[in-house]
Order: structure tokens, then sequence, then C-alpha cells
């Protein structure tokens, strides 16, 4: 028996000192089985720009979302892991594949709220697959192997409510097929005075050169025409609380807590944002409505979009009819 003990301590002393050392999962001490989970498909998204979804000879179902209002959701929640194989392969959308990258990841998706907070928790397995070759290195991120974000809206911004955070990709963005700009960065329709769909004539796609006026996008997100952006850092425990309307702005938010990592193979990370914002950019959420959700994550330190994304979710309080029910904790 003393001998069994000895050699068990001394193989555990030597697995501590091999295996990676995990980041904290340490969460805000919720009972997380009151919440109803939800196991969401990320799908690996290429270059799948939203002028590209609207366009009838690139996506079949763009008549559908154009004329009949149809959610991604309706028409793709089911086919996913499908979908995001054929994208990863570079058979379509994806000039620059990176081997063995799965096409979808499954992530287990928790909602709590109280009077003042609504909490999400985030749960999904290390990745393993190859590094991108095209990439000295292979890591595109080297000091974050894991990164999440999430995204609200109201059905106030365009299309949010068919296609969650879709709205904000364009054909113009950095690494896209009609990049614009090095820094090209993220955008809604409402910020620019014409966004150029289909691209005939030799037009390019998107808007990234129609900005609209300073007073113009004041207004504009006045209006509500903007997507509350959060993000989470493990590796740093980074946390930034944006918005985007005519660019990816990472600051100017109320703020919000992260806590978690990765716990033995496993990526467990939890949220705590205050319902209630006056800052420009945050939505003020009411346990009486239901808003846009959409989120994504960047795996084995890849970067831009590179990433797996979802679709766009209802997110609701108390409401069995939310795809994602925030329920009292």
């Amino acid at each position: 028996m003393k001998n069994t003990i000895l050699t068990n301590s001394i193989i555990g002393c030597v697995l501590a000192l091999v295996l990676p050392i995990s980041v904290s999962a340490e969460g805000f001490g919720l009972d997380w089985d009151k919440a109803p989970e939800r196991e969401i498909y990320l799908l690996y998204p290429g270059q799948s720009s939203m002028e590209w979804a609207l366009t009838g000879k690139d996506h079949g179902g763009a008549r559908a979302f154009h004329k009949a209002g149809d959610r991604c959701f309706d028409c793709h929640a089911e086919e996913i892991e499908k979908m995001g194989e054929l994208i990863v392969s570079g058979e379509k959308l994806e000039p620059t594949p990176i081997p063995d990258k799965p096409g979808s990841i499954p992530v287990s998706v928790k909602a709590l709220h109280d009077a003042d907070y609504l909490y999400l928790r985030f749960e999904w397995e290390e990745s393993d697959h190859a590094p991108a070759p095209f990439v000295d290195g292979g890591k595109m991120d080297p000091d974050n192997q894991a990164k999440l974000a999430i995204m609200f809206a109201t059905d106030d911004v365009e299309y949010a409510a068919q296609s969650g955070c879709w709205g904000t990709c364009h054909d113009d963005l950095k690494s896209m097929p009609g990049e614009a700009d090095s820094k090209a960065s993220k955008y809604l329709t409402e910020s620019r005075t014409e966004v150029e769909i289909k691209g005939k004539g030799g037009k390019k796609r998107g808007g990234w050169d129609k900005r609209k006026a300073d007073g113009d996008l004041t207004t504009e997100m006045k209006n509500g025409h903007f997507m509350d952006l959060l993000r989470y850092f493990p590796a740093s425990g980074k946390t930034e609380d944006g918005h985007i309307l005519a660019d990816r702005m990472m600051s100017g938010g109320q703020g919000v807590e992260f806590k978690g990592g990765l716990d033995t193979g496993m990526w467990v990370i939890e949220m705590r944002r205050k319902l209630k914002s006056d800052k420009p950019g945050d939505i003020s959420m009411a346990l009486d409505k239901i808003y846009n959700m959409g989120f994504a994550i960047h795996d084995d330190y890849s970067a831009a979009r590179f990433h797996h994304v979802s679709l766009g979710y209802k997110l609701g309080f108390d409401n069995d009819e939310a795809e994602i029910n925030a329920v009292a904790k």
C-alpha cells in the first residue's frame, strides 16, 4: 500500500511538470443547475459576408431572407456541421484553409439573471487542431489561445433579428474578398450612405468608403442602431466593452465582468453584465423584452475571420419561448 501511494505521488508530480497548467475556471458562485442548457453549434464562416448572403447567385436563401424575412436560424440551425465542413475544406468561401480545423464546435450555453445582472455561462472543448500553415509559427495570435466575443442588438438594427452579428460583416473588410483597407473593421449598414450588394458593373461590394457624417452617426446611435459588443481574453483576464456602428469600437461601455478559463480540457467562461446602462453603445435590458444575441470564439490562437460564429439567437428572461432563456437565479 505504501509503495502504491509513493508511486502515485511520483506520477502526480511528473504529470504536474509535463502537463500544461490550466487557467482557473472559478466563476461567480452561481447554481447553474437552475438554468436550462442549450447546445449551440458555432460555424466556421469563411468569407461569407452580408453582401454574399443577400445575393441570390451566391446564396440560395437570399430571396427568403430578403423578401420573406426568414431568419438564418430557421433554415440552417440543423445543418451547421455540414455547412462548416464544406467551408473549412476550402471548397467554398475559404481561399486559405487551415488543415484539420473543425468546421463547427458545440458550445453549452446557460443564462441566469437577478434584478440587476445578466449572467451567461459558456463551455466548450479545448481545440487541438493544426496551426495555420500560412502564419509564422502557425499561431495568428500567440498570446491568446482562445477569445470569446458576445454581441447583443435590438430589432432596431437592420438584419439583427434575422442574422445576428452577420450584419456587421462585409465584403470590403480586412481579409475579405473585396478588402478596401487593411484597417477596415466591422460596421453596420446604418452607418453608410450606401452599401453595394451585388457588385454589378465592376463595383466593389460593401460601403467602407461611404461613411456617414459624424452628426448623422450620432443620430443613428440615439435611434438604437448599434450592436453591443463584449470580449474576453482568458489568458490575461482582459475584458472589453464596446459597440459596432461605423467601426468596431472596443471601449466606451459600462464595463463587464468575466471569470473562468481552461479547466481539464474544457473552456468554462462565465459573464456578469449589468442589465441597465446609460453609456452609448450599451443596450439596457428589460426583463419583459427579447434581444438578439450572437457570439464568436477564436480558438487555437486564431485571429480575424478565422473564428467560429453562432447564428442569431433570441435572448429572453423567464421566457420559455426564448432560444436562450435567462431564468431567475
